[in-house]
């Protein structure tokens, strides 16, 4: 199993603070054995390469998941940012490929494309940019979206820090790039047994966890971190209605509930009151664990963590996750 925390959000943090907010979450992933983290980008945050530039300086081996915009930058200006870092810091990175991105950011740069056009696209980027550090020079391509003409990489990129691609795969254009780019399909899951896998894909999936000693402990933390908001709630009321996000549609349509008698894990309570875009695992540490060997058995084998509120968090989710690799089958 596959782990990355998610990187505090500038619009989230004091100036003054946020700096250190993400140098520390980046030691509490390190430490809490995460592979990598995930830097957000969007209209409203700082640039994601220089967030990842302070994750490298704080860690000695976790590495960037960089949230890439195709219309924010040329595919070669990505393929230079990661052949920089390095040959500056010997550190491998990832990709987030992003097709899409919030509506009212992609019509401010003046981005109408649709939803399904917006992957083409994507994957059409993200081929030249793993050509270009591949080695594959000189790199020509003559695309419905891009054209380079003899292009070549300086400095070349060692084969071993070759970036992991990830891009989202809860619609079909999502999970016919994924599958033309080799990339890991990442999804904002259903519950365990609602889920759908690709065929005979791996898979990666977004969720959030709070897990204690017992059910009732992890539901007073999420309530109190996650507390009903009727602002957020209409809040994200108005996102749906200007978002072309497959996934967004999906969880949105869905209705929390509660079996035999008990809560079910699966909590959409942040993602309604617009606090976060994922859902959440919450129960004692067995039974999240139990969801996570669920969605490993079903083929995902990469999960995306929520940002974390705390050092002490991030023991709890690793907690759980050494009690899901015990459960998992496969």
């Amino acid at each position: 199993m596959r782990i990355f925390s998610t990187s505090p959000q500038s619009k989230d943090v004091a100036r003054d603070d946020y700096l250190r907010a993400v140098a520390d979450v980046a030691r509490w992933s390190e430490d809490a054995g995460c592979e990598g983290i995930l830097v957000y980008t969007d209209n409203g945050i700082v640039d994601p390469w220089l967030v990842s530039q302070v994750v490298i300086e704080a860690s000695d081996r976790l590495a960037p998941l960089v949230a890439v915009q195709p219309i924010y930058m040329h595919p070669y200006s990505v393929a230079k940012m990661i052949t920089s870092l390095a040959y500056l810091h010997g550190r491998r990175v990832y990709l987030n490929m992003l097709a899409g991105g919030f509506r009212n950011d992609l019509l401010a740069l003046g981005d109408e494309t649709p939803h399904d056009e917006r992957y083409a696209r994507t994957t059409e980027y993200t081929r030249i940019i793993l050509d270009l550090l591949e080695g594959k020079a000189p790199v020509t391509t003559e695309g419905d979206y891009y054209r380079v003409d003899g292009l070549r990489l300086m400095p070349p990129l060692p084969a071993e820090l070759m970036p992991g691609v990830l891009l989202s795969g809860s619609s079909p254009a999502g999970l016919a790039a994924a599958e033309a780019l080799g990339a890991t399909a990442v999804k904002y899951p259903h519950p365990p047994g609602e889920e759908e896998p690709p065929d005979g894909t791996e898979f990666g999936v977004r969720v959030g966890i709070v897990a204690r000693d017992t059910e009732d402990e992890a539901w007073r933390v999420a309530l109190e971190r996650f507390p009903e908001d009727r602002t957020g709630q209409i809040t994200h009321k108005l996102a749906m209605k200007v978002s072309d996000s497959h996934w967004h549609e999906q969880l949105s349509r869905r209705v929390d509930g509660s079996h035999d008698g008990k809560r079910n894990p699966y909590w959409l309570g942040p993602f309604q009151n617009y606090k976060t875009f994922c859902p959440y695992l919450v129960g004692d540490h067995a039974t999240v664990a139990a969801q996570i060997a669920r969605y490993h058995d079903l083929g995902a084998t990469t999960f995306i963590l929520d940002i974390p509120p705390s050092r002490e968090e991030l023991e709890q989710v690793a907690r759980v996750f050494g009690l899901a690799r015990d459960q998992a089958t496969v």
